[in-house]
């Protein structure tokens, strides 16, 4: 639909400039072309397919400079569409391959040559226009006469008229010929926008005021504008007279775009991306980023907006050490948005991780493998380096750097290198990745921790066994020493960490990640956690009733706890054993545990025995602890993450760390739980609850 003169004198400014953009009369579209030159334009727009680059067989046309002007189209004297006029700059590149004769014997060759030397050149020029939601091909023919055609010199012009575009709009052209011999030219213009629409800060929030009149029907979309690809619509809602839409300033990335239009026929829709430019918008951006792992070797990253990004892998040792780049011997990767990528690995290790940088700063860092392998392993990653003549070096990889194998350094590898080596040749090592240049290999260290233990707890035994022979001499020390000895042996298991058996219905496999990553971040603290997810291999060959029953047997000796992690579906089960109520679907999985469990775990509560030995958890959002049933809450149960402190604090009993080192500790395992957190509450691509763009956020007026 045509925009009225006086709306398009606002949009524009009244300036001497702007009064005098040239007026086009008729609908139909046009070309002209410098003097000497012919060209025409095809009937009808033809499809955007610029093709491969292809070797030029002499010399050929090629556009070099793109130029374009606002002018109008006008159905009546007052009613007018904005129109972009694109100019091609053309120019002859290449030459002609001097012929075999007349390199051979330096004179003339055969005087055919000489005709196409003399003949004209044409070519077809591709105009492509794109400004959302329309995008045009257009074909242009053009021939230069043989007196123009001088090599790589300028010989004129091609102008077209014109392309429509709404204001307020981002347009983008591109050209190149058919056959593409070069690349294409591209240009991108911001078309001035319409006055009545525009955008203001308030604090956290920002207002999209549109100052329309009482009577005035339009429609208002909100959509995440994709360079590759088509737009992704957020939001949408007609609307009646003068608005003001509130948006939250966490709803921002520099990819959020505006559009309103007239509803009336044909109307004329204007667009503004306004928050390219905006820090807080690419700040909301990288926070909306997320790595999601797709098979043990292919991984994407999922972001509202296109970014700049590169990947690499590196390692994380346990401990809380900057995980290490492993670049080289590995190369960073160009990362697109929701385009599938894949690592060369031979084999994935729950170390491994994966970091996004863009502009040269860290902006990601997920350990992608960790949940379902398993917590971060204590194993040494060991660097070969491959050169000439079969030359090859090894160095193991620790904060301090990599350090050579063999070597007299006083390092942790440095002392366990010829170990490491032996390992290595005898195949105990995960070779991770393998390339002409190198490879690296993950070696196992928890048997030289063992061995380093077995012989401190055997110099123990000799002690205690000299001790109790000279106390067997006195029988009125005997007593002394077997309080002594007990004390010792308590010791010892709280250095080791409290035992804590994690139970759970298996709800979805969304649930199951949700469990994984809150077994894998208690790990991260003194407690030994055992949860079927990390044993399925050992449970399908016991049978589940079986392997529960050894599990909780061997943490309740061990002075451990057993913790209830109540779910919607186990709060079904166990209220089907009570008989209140019936079986929830899903849960009963081949590899349920929880199920297999009730039978042991409710004569505990029935008999009084269950305080102390177990405690129940529940996550926020997805069931309150007054939903847990009653006989369950004889013991503490916990609301995640909400009360981790006073959960932590109970798995660590009888000896829980000060308040001030248990607070920090729920610190690290809220963080460590709050991506999976937000993976399972807000999947990817959907909007968060409570937080949906329009007017449902503020206030119209």
């Amino acid at each position: 639909m045509p925009v009225p003169w006086f709306l398009l004198s606002l949009a524009l400014g009244r300036s001497p400039i702007v009064l005098s953009l040239e007026r086009l009369v008729g609908p139909q579209d046009t070309t002209h072309c410098s003097p000497g030159l012919s060209c025409h334009l095809w009937d009808s727009d033809i499809l955007c397919l610029p093709g491969d680059i292809v070797p030029a067989p002499g010399p050929v046309l090629a556009p070099t400079h793109l130029q374009t002007e606002l002018v109008l189209r006008c159905r009546k004297e007052t009613y007018c569409d904005l129109c972009v006029r694109v100019a091609v700059h053309l120019a002859v590149h290449g030459h002609w391959e001097e012929p075999e004769d007349e390199e051979k014997f330096g004179g003339a060759a055969d005087s055919g040559v000489e005709e196409p030397r003399n003949a004209s050149l044409q070519a077809q020029v591709v105009l492509s226009f794109q400004a959302y939601p329309t995008a045009r091909c257009v074909l242009l023919e053009v021939q230069v006469p043989a007196a123009l055609v001088q090599f790589g010199q300028s010989v004129g012009s091609v102008v077209y008229d014109c392309f429509e575009a709404a204001l307020g709009s981002e347009v983008r052209i591109w050209s190149y010929t058919q056959p593409r011999y070069e690349k294409e030219l591209n240009l991108t213009q911001q078309l001035p926008a319409l006055p009545w629409l525009n955008v203001s800060a308030d604090g956290d929030n920002v207002h999209l005021v549109l100052n329309v009149s009482e009577e005035q029907h339009f429609g208002l979309s909100l959509y995440w504008n994709q360079v590759q690809g088509p737009p992704k619509p957020r939001w949408h809602k007609n609307l009646t007279g003068p608005q003001i839409i509130t948006l939250n300033h966490t709803d921002l990335v520099p990819c959020l775009c505006i559009q309103v239009w007239p509803l009336e026929p044909d109307s004329v829709r204007t667009n503004i991306c306004p928050f390219r430019e905006d820090p807080r918008a690419h700040q909301n951006l990288w926070r909306a980023a997320r790595l999601r792992l797709l098979t043990l070797q292919s991984w994407l990253l999922d972001a509202p907006c296109s970014l700049p990004a590169e990947a690499a892998l590196c390692w994380q040792a346990p401990g809380g050490d900057p995980c290490q780049p492993l670049v080289p011997p590995l190369s960073w990767e160009n990362v697109t948005v929701d385009k599938v990528l894949e690592f060369p690995l031979l084999k994935v290790h729950p170390n491994l991780c994966v970091q996004v940088n863009s502009w040269e700063k860290l902006q990601l860092q997920e350990c992608l493998w960790a949940d379902s392998l398993g917590p971060l392993k204590d194993d040494v990653l060991l660097l070969e380096t491959r050169g000439p003549q079969d030359n090859r070096s090894l160095c193991a990889l620790e904060p301090s750097g990599c350090t050579s194998l063999p070597s007299k350094a006083s390092t942790r590898a440095a002392r366990l290198g010829e170990y490491l080596l032996q390992d290595l040749q005898s195949g105990q090592c995960l070779q991770l990745w393998d390339d002409d240049l190198g490879a690296l290999w993950a070696c196992p260290m928890d048997k030289y921790i063992h061995k380093r233990w077995a012989l401190l707890w055997l110099a123990c035994l000799l002690f205690a066994a000299a001790l109790s022979l000279i106390l067997l001499l006195k029988k009125d020390h005997a007593k002394g020493w077997l309080r002594l000895l007990k004390q010792d042996v308590r010791s010892g298991a709280a250095a080791r960490g409290r035992a804590a058996l994690l139970l759970y219905s298996a709800d979805d496999s969304g649930f199951e990640r949700l469990v994984g990553a809150l077994a894998s971040a208690l790990c991260q603290l003194p407690l030994r956690v055992a949860v079927d997810l990390w044993s399925r291999r050992e449970m399908s060959a016991q049978g589940p009733v079986a392997w529960f029953h050894a599990q909780r047997r061997q943490t309740l000796q061990e002075g451990g706890v057993v913790v209830l992690l109540f779910s919607p579906g186990a709060v079904a089960l166990c209220s089907e054993w009570l008989q209140e109520g019936v079986s929830a679907p899903g849960a009963h999985g081949p590899h349920d545990a929880f199920r297999a469990s009730l039978s042991c775990v409710l004569p505990d509560f029935l008999q009084g025995r269950a305080p102390g030995r177990y405690v129940g958890a529940c996550f926020d959002r997805l069931l309150h602890p007054d939903s847990v049933p009653a006989l369950f809450r004889t013991v503490p149960v916990f609301s995640l993450p909400s009360q981790l402190p006073d959960f932590l604090g109970a798995l660590q009993q009888p000896r829980a760390p000060r308040p001030g080192r248990l607070q920090e500790r729920a610190e690290q395992v809220s963080r460590a739980l709050q991506p999976a957190l937000d993976s399972y509450f807000h999947p990817p691509g959907t909007p968060a609850p409570g937080r949906g763009l329009g007017p449902g956020a503020g206030d119209g007026t």
